[in-house]
This record gives structure tokens, C-alpha cells and sequence, in this order.
């Protein structure tokens, strides 16, 4: 039986190199990333002594609609349309790879069907974006200013993720299909529909 499970960028903590490969040596800043490495090892155990088939995927920044009410970009765009105020850590300029989910399942499935037995692939957006930039995209899709809670950095938070995705595209044929603007449309369709339904 083939398991593919869900590992995170968070591995990598503040990576060596941008765009950030597999080959790049894990060091985790946070509990979370730890956390993610250390199921890396336990499956990669499982492999060497009970003949485990395990695929791990290191998922960067997964969103879209249906995520959790909790997560940054649910929270964001539910102050655009007209909540809470959303709570910005640092002046704006930290940048993630964004992950569209149709384009997190869909390298799911190729791991399932075509990754190689104990191989680790990066799972990113075919795109990274500071929080600022996040911002304007989603005050146009808003048509209005979202209002922002300023607070300084959060510890454990990594300044930058880049996903260098060659393993999976030469390995399981995927790449990322969805632009940043686009996935956050169809997010903000999903969060606005939500709001005025309540």
C-alpha cells in the first residue's frame, strides 16, 4: 500500500538557497516544522524496518476555497469583506511560494501513481509574493480598503519560501496550473458568498 503523506515547507526553516530544492538541508525554526521532519523520519523508518511505501510531499502555503476559517488567507479576505480586522505580523515584505489547492491535490495523485518509493517532492505555487502584494490583490477583488491590525514579527515565522518544483515536474509530470490572482478569486468567490449568507 502506497502512502503519500503530507509533509511542509516548514522543514526547510530559513533555507539556504531560493529557490529551495529538496537537496537543501532541513532546519526547522519552528515546533510545526519539526514536527513535519520528524513524520519524514518515522516514515522513512517505517520503510527501512517494515518495508513502509512512503511518498512525503512538502506542501508551500496551501490555499483556496473551503480552508479553514483559521487560516491566514480565510481570516484576510473575510476582513475584506467586512470583518475583523486582519492582524498583519512585520512590515508586509515576507514572501511564500502560494499553493493553489487544485494544484496541491492534483500532486497528491502523482505521488500516489508515480512518485518514487521514500522520495520527497516540493509541492509550490509556480509563483512567489510578498504579504503586500497579497494585500492589493485582495483589495481589488474587494473593490475596497481591508483594515489591517500592525503587530511586529512572529517568532517562528521564516522571511521567505520559494519551492523549487523540478523534482516534480521531471518525476511525477506536475506542475503548478494556477497563478496567484486567479486562486485568490476563486477564494474570495467562496469567502464573499459565505459572509453574506450569514
Amino acid at each position: 500500500v502506497r502512502v503519500v503523506h503530507a509533509s511542509s515547507s516548514s522543514v526547510y526553516g530559513d533555507a539556504e538557497s531560493y529557490p529551495t530544492s529538496e537537496e537543501a538541508l532541513p532546519r526547522p525554526i519552528s515546533p510545526y516544522g519539526v514536527t513535519k521532519l520528524g513524520a519524514e523520519h518515522l516514515a522513512y523508518a517505517h520503510a527501512r524496518t517494515g518495508g513502509l511505501d512512503a511518498v512525503a510531499l512538502r506542501y508551500f502555503t496551501v490555499y483556496g476555497p473551503r480552508q479553514r476559517p483559521d487560516m491566514a488567507f480565510t481570516r484576510l479576505l473575510e476582513a475584506a469583506a467586512g470583518g475583523e480586522p486582519f492582524p498583519v505580523f512585520g512590515d508586509g515584505s515576507a514572501s511564500r511560494s502560494f499553493t493553489y489547492v487544485a494544484d496541491a491535490v492534483a500532486a497528491t495523485v502523482a505521488a500516489m501513481t508515480r512518485g518514487a518509493p521514500g522520495a520527497v517532492y516540493n509541492v509550490g505555487g509556480g509563483e512567489e509574493a510578498s504579504l503586500q502584494r497579497v494585500l492589493e490583490l485582495v483589495q481589488e477583488l474587494a473593490g475596497r480598503a481591508v483594515p489591517l491590525e500592525r503587530h511586529g514579527a512572529a517568532a517562528g515565522d521564516v522571511r521567505r519560501t520559494s519551492a523549487d518544483v523540478s523534482r516534480a515536474r521531471a518525476e511525477l509530470g506536475w506542475e503548478p496550473q494556477t497563478l496567484l490572482a486567479a486562486g485568490l478569486a476563486a477564494q474570495w468567490r467562496w469567502v464573499a458568498a459565505r459572509v453574506a449568507a450569514r
